[in-house]
């Protein structure tokens, strides 16, 4: 059953994430995370989560744009190597948080709200219409190569702020979604080689039969997300984006994510 249940989420997460860019590991290790101990599920979500990035790296790649894969690449490998250090220490000072919603008791943590309070932030900016008619020029993209690696390597949540900076840099639906899936390859592979040891370690307890199935099933994801990629507009794909930004930041910060 919980092969099933993963493969399925991998399956929908990998179809919608082509689109947005990011959040196929933000939606499966919580469900993974209902079968298997927190540490293995990120684990095993780290794993089918760079397999598919290589897949679609496969797919897409050669629409990435060099230019910009370079200038926000680069400074996200940078700022992974360094969010993924500081994760380390992070982890023993970053006490939980409770507190009462429309009556319900919430406990979620203080890098979960930071970063879902900046999501939510850029969001409410997207829609602002002085903010959206702002196009930022080549040499913000280091910058938000930086923002998006540093949370990349702290948290995991990388694509979030990776999409937000990119779809401002002028590139239509196919770059965008080829550009975002290589710079994701190289802070995962950045990330992975700093926190590698805890997956080696975990080698024995991780459930292979499910990385197997659900890289699959996020592969068939991807490749019919591939499909569906000519029938719809840059708008579409940034109202998607958008949308799927609330629901992390509000997962986020409610401790749900």
């Amino acid at each position: 059953m919980e092969i099933l249940i993963i493969s399925l989420v991998a399956f929908v997460a990998s179809l919608l994430t082509l689109f947005s860019g990011f959040g196929l590991g933000t939606l499966l290790m919580p469900v993974v995370a209902l079968f298997f101990p927190l540490e293995v599920a990120i684990g095993m979500t780290a794993i089918v989560h760079l397999v598919n990035n290589l897949f679609k790296v496969a797919l897409l790649g050669r629409q990435a744009v060099k230019d910009v894969l370079i200038k926000f690449g680069v400074a996200a490998v940078i700022a992974a190597f360094i969010g993924a250090w500081f994760l380390g220490w992070l982890a023993e000072s970053n006490a939980s948080m409770s507190f009462t919603l429309l009556g319900y008791a919430v406990q979620t943590t203080l890098l979960n709200i930071t970063v879902g309070g900046l999501i939510l932030l850029f969001v409410l900016l997207e829609f602002s219409k002085t903010f959206a008619a702002i196009k930022l020029g080549p040499r913000f993209l280091p910058l938000g190569g930086s923002i998006s690696g540093f949370f990349g390597g702290l948290s995991g949540h990388q694509g979030a702020f990776r999409s937000m900076f990119l779809l401002k840099a002028g590139l239509n639906k196919e770059q965008f979604i080829a550009t975002g899936v290589m710079v994701a390859v190289m802070v995962d592979v950045a990330r992975l080689l700093v926190y590698g040891k805890d997956l080696v370690t975990d080698y024995q307890v991780i459930d292979w039969n499910s990385v197997i199935a659900a890289s699959l099933a996020a592969f068939v994801g991807a490749f019919l997300g591939k499909k569906m990629l000519k029938k719809i507009t840059i708008k579409v794909v940034h109202l998607l984006v958008s949308a799927l930004l609330v629901v992390v930041a509000v997962g986020l910060i409610l401790g749900l994510i």
